[in-house]
């Protein structure tokens, strides 16, 4: 069951973070092509460079909670399992907390908010399952 446990939780971080990494590209370098921030239901050129400068910064934001589950995971395998645990257990909340908060504030982006809170979700289900039924994490 740990080892199970173990994986499934690396597994769902790890994808976790690669699709903040995909929201950073989109919002902090692609942004400027039409097909990029139409899917983020932008209407117009105009629009879309007022909202250029946030969505940067957003996405930046993005690619720091991707960094962090990075670090969870490196913690978590080499050493320092509780700041691993900690550290996951802030990214994955907040990547989660976000996701709610897209999909309470823009109902149209259902799919996004799925994309960007399922994954963490699970990850982080799978990390309070292990902490609760007391399961040694990774250290190698």
């Amino acid at each position: 069951m740990g080892t199970t446990l173990q994986i499934l939780l690396a597994v769902f971080a790890g994808l976790a973070a690669l699709v903040h990494v995909f929201a950073f590209v989109l919002e902090s370098i692609i942004w400027p092509k039409p097909k990029v921030w139409k899917r983020f239901g932008v209407k117009s050129q105009a629009d879309a460079d007022v909202l250029e400068q946030m969505a940067f910064n957003q996405g930046f934001y993005n690619l720091f909670l991707a960094i962090g589950t990075g670090i969870g995971l490196f913690l978590l395998v080499y050493g320092n399992v509780m700041g691993g645990k900690w550290v996951l257990l802030i990214t994955l909340s907040s990547m989660v907390l976000a996701a709610a908060v897209l999909l309470l504030t823009n109902r149209k982006l259902w799919r996004a908010a799925l994309l960007q809170g399922l994954i963490p979700l699970l990850g982080l289900a799978c990390l309070l399952w292990a902490v609760t039924i007391r399961v040694p994490l990774m250290v190698l």
